[in-house]
C-alpha cells in the first residue's frame, strides 16, 4: 500500500496536472489541495526533526572520540630521535627531531651524496635511514697537491704541477737547485715536465731539431731541450684574444681552463656555466624556505608581511605577495598604505653593461570595473644608493633600469611603488620589493 505522505504528495502532482482553464472530475478541489499541502508540511517538518537530532548525536559522538584520544595523547611524552650533525663536506637543514620532522642533507661542490638526502623520524624513535656521507666526486677534489701546486685528472690517478722551487708527487718537497726561468718565457726549466729532448735529424752534415706542439725549441746549458709554452701568459696580454672564461692553468705541452666553484665547464672546455642548485633532485634549503639561484650558488629565501599596526594588516596570499585587509570605513591611514606588497629576486654578473631594464611593473584592472586613468611610478626604499632609476615605458607601465655598473660579490636592495589615479583621485599604490644578488664574475 502506498504511505499516506506519498499518497497526498501523489494527489498534488496530479492537481498541477490539471489544466486550470477546464473543470474535470479528475481535478481536486479547494479543501483537497489545501489538504495534500498541510500534510506535506507535517512529513517535511518531521524529516527536519530527524535529521537534527542525528547531526547532534554525530556531534556528541566525535567530541567524546576527541576527548578519548586527547587523553591518550596527552599522557604519553613526546617521542623524539637522536641528534643528527651535518656531515663532513656538507650541510644539514632542519634541528628538530620529533616525530614526523624531517632534516636534510647536502654536499659541498666537489662532493656527492652518498645515503638518502632526507630521514624522517619515526614514532618509535628513529630515523627513516642512515646518515649519510659526503665522498669527493674527483681526485682532485681532496686538493692532494701542495704548496699551490696545481692538479691535474688523469684516468684513474692525477697529476700534480708544481709551482716553481716545488718537486713531488704532491709538490711536498722544495727543489734542491733553484730554478732557471727564462723571464721571456715564463717556463720553469728545472721541472721536467715542462722539458722535451727534441726530435733531431742529421741533413746534408747540419743537425735540424724540432719539438712537438705545446714546445719550442730553447738553448739550456749549451744544448737545445724543447721548453713548454705558456699560452696562459701569451695570450693573456693585452689585445690578445682570450683563452678561459675564468682561469688559465698551464700544462705541459697545453693549457686547461678552470670555472669558480658553482659554476662547471662546458663541452668546449673554456665556457663556464652556472650550476642551478635549486634544480637539483635532493632539496638544499630547509622546509618553508624557497630556493633562489644565483650566480655561482643559491639563497633560501622566506619573505614575510609586514607587522599589523593600528588598523593596517596584511595577509599572505602567495609566497611571494601580500594583500592589505579591508580597510575601516573612512580609515584614510588604512588607504593610504601599500595594497599589495610584491617580492622578486633577481641574479646578475659583475660589470653588466648599462643602461639595462631589470623589471617591469604593470597594472591591470579587475573585470567590470573601471580601471585607473592615471599611473605614478617611484622608487620609496631600500640600499640602491643612485644606481636604478624608474621611469613609464608605456601607459600602464614602469620599468626600473640599472643606471650604474655593478661589481660584485654584493646584495641591493630597491622597494618600487606604483600609485593609482582615477579622474586624479588617489586609489591605491602598490609595491614591489626588487633583491639583486650581484654575481662576484661577469659571466
Amino acid at each position: 500500500m502506498v504511505p499516506h505522505s506519498w499518497r497526498a504528495l501523489f494527489l498534488l502532482l496530479l492537481l498541477l496536472a490539471c489544466p486550470a482553464s477546464r473543470a474535470s472530475q479528475n481535478c481536486l478541489s479547494k479543501q483537497q489541495l489545501l489538504s495534500a499541502i498541510r500534510q506535506l508540511q507535517q512529513l517535511l517538518k518531521g524529516q527536519e526533526t530527524r535529521f537534527a537530532e542525528g547531526i547532534r548525536h554525530m556531534k556528541s559522538r566525535l567530541a567524546a572520540l576527541q576527548n578519548s584520544v586527547s587523553r591518550v595523547a596527552s599522557d604519553a611524552p613526546p617521542v623524539s630521535c637522536p641528534a643528527l650533525s651535518a656531515p663532513t663536506d656538507g650541510r644539514k637543514f632542519g634541528s628538530k627531531y620529533l616525530v614526523d620532522h624531517e632534516v636534510h642533507f647536502t654536499c659541498n661542490p666537489g662532493f656527492r651524496l652518498v645515503g638518502p638526502s632526507s630521514v624522517v623520524c619515526l614514532p618509535n624513535g628513529t630515523w627513516t635511514g642512515e646518515q649519510p656521507r659526503c665522498r669527493g666526486t674527483s681526485e682532485c677534489s681532496s686538493q692532494p697537491c701542495q704548496n699551490g701546486g696545481t692538479c691535474i685528472e688523469g684516468v684513474g690517478q692525477h697529476r700534480c704541477i708544481c709551482p716553481p722551487g716545488r718537486t713531488g708527487s704532491r709538490c711536498q718537497h722544495q727543489a734542491q737547485t733553484a730554478a732557471q726561468e727564462d723571464e721571456d718565457e715564463g717556463d720553469v726549466a728545472g721541472d721536467p715536465a715542462f722539458s722535451r729532448a727534441p726530435r733531431c735529424a742529421q741533413v746534408e752534415r747540419a743537425q735540424h731539431c724540432s719539438c712537438e706542439a705545446g714546445f719550442h725549441l730553447s738553448a739550456a746549458a749549451g744544448r737545445s731541450v724543447c721548453q713548454d709554452v705558456n699560452e696562459c701568459e701569451l695570450y693573456g696580454q693585452e689585445g690578445r684574444p682570450r683563452l678561459c672564461m675564468h682561469a688559465c692553468v698551464n700544462t705541459p705541452g697545453s693549457y686547461r681552463c678552470t670555472c669558480p666553484s658553482g659554476y662547471h665547464t662546458l663541452t668546449d672546455g673554456k665556457t663556464c656555466e652556472d650550476v642551478d642548485e635549486c634544480a637539483s633532485p635532493q632539496p638544499v634549503c630547509p622546509q618553508g624556505t624557497t630556493c633562489i639561484n644565483t650566480g655561482g650558488g643559491f639563497q633560501c629565501v622566506s619573505p614575510e608581511c609586514p607587522e599589523g599596526s593600528h588598523n593596517v594588516s596584511y595577509v599572505k596570499t602567495s609566497p611571494f605577495q601580500c594583500e592589505r585587509n579591508p580597510c575601516p570605513m573612512e580609515s584614510r591611514p588604512c588607504r593610504s598604505m601599500p595594497k599589495t606588497i610584491s617580492f622578486h629576486y633577481l641574479s646578475l654578473p659583475s660589470n653588466l653593461k648599462t643602461p639595462i631594464t631589470l623589471f617591469r611593473m604593470a597594472t591591470a584592472s579587475a573585470p567590470g570595473r573601471p580601471g585607473p586613468n592615471s599611473l605614478r611610478f617611484g622608487i620609496v626604499g631600500g640600499n640602491s644608493r643612485g644606481h636604478f632609476v624608474m621611469q613609464r615605458s608605456d601607459r600602464q607601465t614602469g620599468e626600473l633600469i640599472l643606471v650604474q655598473t655593478l661589481e660584485g660579490p654584493q646584495t641591493l636592495e630597491v622597494d618600487v611603488d606604483m600609485s593609482e589615479y582615477l579622474d586624479r583621485s588617489f586609489q591605491a599604490n602598490h609595491v614591489s620589493k626588487v633583491t639583486i644578488f650581484v654575481s662576484p664574475y661577469d659571466f
